[in-house]
């Protein structure tokens, strides 16, 4: 009974990892930020993303509003690693330190709960170091439309 249950977990984060990178390929906007899909798994995501020079405000610092994007490429990843497609619905950020250029962010999503139309996922923002900058709450709700499939 064991190893079916975990032949059946394996093959659940494999068919997450193809969804989640099909998505990836369509997304144009986590291309553009840089992002690097480092893991994935049933409602679970992490990824990376180097801020660069372009994306500094006026004092010099990562903007939030980027800070912000990447924390919901993370959540999209996530809210979408079962292969149903879902959305953001709402979402807000605590921004706890800045980023500086050339810090490696890490963004990692973790669902919180899970029902049939609506889901609510936590993303964790952290530079290398492992200093958590921003604390992330995404709710997501079914798309009708189509997605990509792996």
């Amino acid at each position: 009974m064991a190893a079916d249950h975990s032949s059946a977990t394996e093959q659940a984060v494999v068919r997450a990892r193809a969804v989640v990178q099909a998505l990836y390929r369509a997304d144009l906007a986590s291309q553009a930020f840089g992002v690097e899909i480092l893991d994935a798994a049933p409602g679970y995501a992490r990824i990376a993303m180097s801020v660069r020079p372009d994306m500094l405000n006026g004092h010099g610092t990562c903007h939030g509003g980027i800070i912000f994007s990447f924390a919901d490429c993370a959540f999209a990843f996530a809210c979408n690693s079962y292969g149903d497609p879902m959305v953001a619905a709402g979402a807000s950020i605590e921004f706890i330190a800045p980023a500086a250029a050339a810090d490696r962010l890490i963004a990692e999503s973790r669902e919180v709960s899970r029902a049939a139309r609506h889901a609510i996922y936590d993303v964790a923002v952290a530079t290398a170091a492992g200093n958590v900058i921003a604390q992330f709450r995404g709710r997501c709700a079914r798309f009708r439309g189509p997605v990509p499939t792996p």
